[in-house]
């Protein structure tokens, strides 16, 4: 039954959440995606460690975006703000951050997977902004 079952997600698709970060022009987001071929429901994130952003002003991995997304369609990406590469480097927030990401599909099977992220890939990247077109390090 399982290798049925396996051959049919394969098949017919599934929902496939993950979070991501990204870094653009000295910027960090995070980003929640369904990059999987059906809906996803009942999505939430739980991270292992707290970190701030917005210039140390929140608590990030507390947000209620990160606690329950009901619905996310097909290719659906939520992505907010972090912070600037520079300040959250500077406040020594972590640079390797766990996060598990549960979710359903419509008939309720249950998904779990942990991604891990390496924002410490980041520190030392130049980049040019785009408005000052200054070159930053």
């Amino acid at each position: 039954m399982k290798i049925f079952n396996c051959l049919k997600e394969y098949l017919c698709g599934r929902p496939e959440v993950i979070l991501d970060f990204i870094f653009e022009d000295g910027l960090l987001y995070i980003a929640i995606k369904n990059i999987g071929r059906k809906p996803a429901y009942k999505i939430s994130i739980n991270f292992e460690q707290r970190f701030r952003g917005v210039e140390g002003g929140k608590i990030i991995s507390e947000l209620p975006l990160f606690k329950l997304i009901e619905f996310m369609p097909p290719g659906k990406e939520i992505k907010t703000f972090l912070d600037s590469s520079s300040a959250y480097f500077a406040r020594e927030e972590p640079e390797q951050i766990s996060a598990e990401v549960n979710y359903q599909n419509i008939k309720s099977a249950k998904y779990r997977t942990t991604i891990v992220h390496n924002l410490g890939i980041y520190k030392e990247i130049g980049y040019v902004t785009r408005n000052a077109n200054q070159q930053k390090v």
